[in-house]
């Protein structure tokens, strides 16, 4: 399978910790699946996923170690994110590798707005693309039909489904390599939670997905890969199918059936 994401004895420390918070992580990321980190609060999931875009670099002091290899379509030697240094190399990052947070967030401004907002800080400024650019988005993310006769009425006034849908088009609008997801349904309805379930396993055709979430259930249904971690090791990655029937590991089996966690 092709790499997206490669992950090399990787380690993480927050500001005045004593210990690492994540350990020798080693993982492959590959490309046009979902991989899902599972395993219970604290666990260390979140602060690995945070990695991959490096957006802890937000607050300062914290150390990596290791090696992430962000691979791309044009087969390319990969590049260690960690040896981004610049600002600018930073915003490319985050636009090869997007991010959707827990909570909702959109800007408090016009759907469409929102959509073409990190296009034209790219410095796209014709009218005519950047309205092509949000169509697309809206209608990659399934929300098109709810809002094309409102583009400029305000984002925040949309469910918080629709909410959430509207982040995942801003990010798919700026077309990048891979996207975070961090617990994207913990906050909305199930009839929501399906809808992001149906347009995260549709935008892997065309996106490599990465997605925490706290529901087992959820990374079953959803997830090609899976990785357990617990305490910040990664106790195991394998097929999702192996993960949830046929665990190689104690703790993992331990934590699938409900013993911890």
């Amino acid at each position: 399978m092709k790499l997206a994401i490669d992950t090399k004895k990787f380690s993480f420390t927050y500001p005045k910790n004593s210990s690492a918070t994540l350990k020798n992580i080693n993982m492959p990321v590959y490309a046009n699946q979902v991989t899902a980190l599972i395993g219970p609060s604290g666990c260390g999931k979140s602060t690995l996923l945070r990695s991959y875009n490096r957006i802890h670099d937000v607050y300062p002091g914290n150390q990596y170690d290791g090696k992430i290899l962000l691979y791309n379509d044009k087969g390319e030697k990969p590049e260690n994110i960690f040896d981004y240094k610049k600002e600018n190399e930073l915003i490319k990052l985050r636009q090869r590798v997007g991010m959707i947070f827990q909570k909702p967030t959109p800007f408090p401004m016009s759907i469409k707005d929102n959509i073409t907002y990190g296009l034209r800080l790219l410095g796209i400024k014709n009218k005519t693309e950047l309205l092509d650019r949000a169509e697309i988005a809206l209608k990659g993310s399934a929300l098109w039909e709810e809002v094309k006769d409102r583009l400029n009425s305000s984002a925040t006034g949309l469910s918080g489904g629709q909410q959430q849908r509207l982040c995942i088009a801003r990010a798919v609008a700026l077309k990048p390599e891979v996207l975070l997801f961090d617990e994207p349904t913990s906050a909305l309805d199930p009839i929501s939670t399906a809808s992001i379930e149906e347009l995260i396993i549709e935008l892997k055709r065309e996106i490599t997905i990465l997605i925490v979430t706290h529901n087992m259930q959820q990374a079953s249904r959803i997830s090609d890969m899976t990785g357990f971690m617990y305490l910040g090791d990664l106790i195991e990655f394998d097929k999702t199918e192996t993960i949830f029937l046929n665990p190689k590991e104690k703790q993992t089996e331990d934590y699938i059936t409900g013993r911890f966690g």
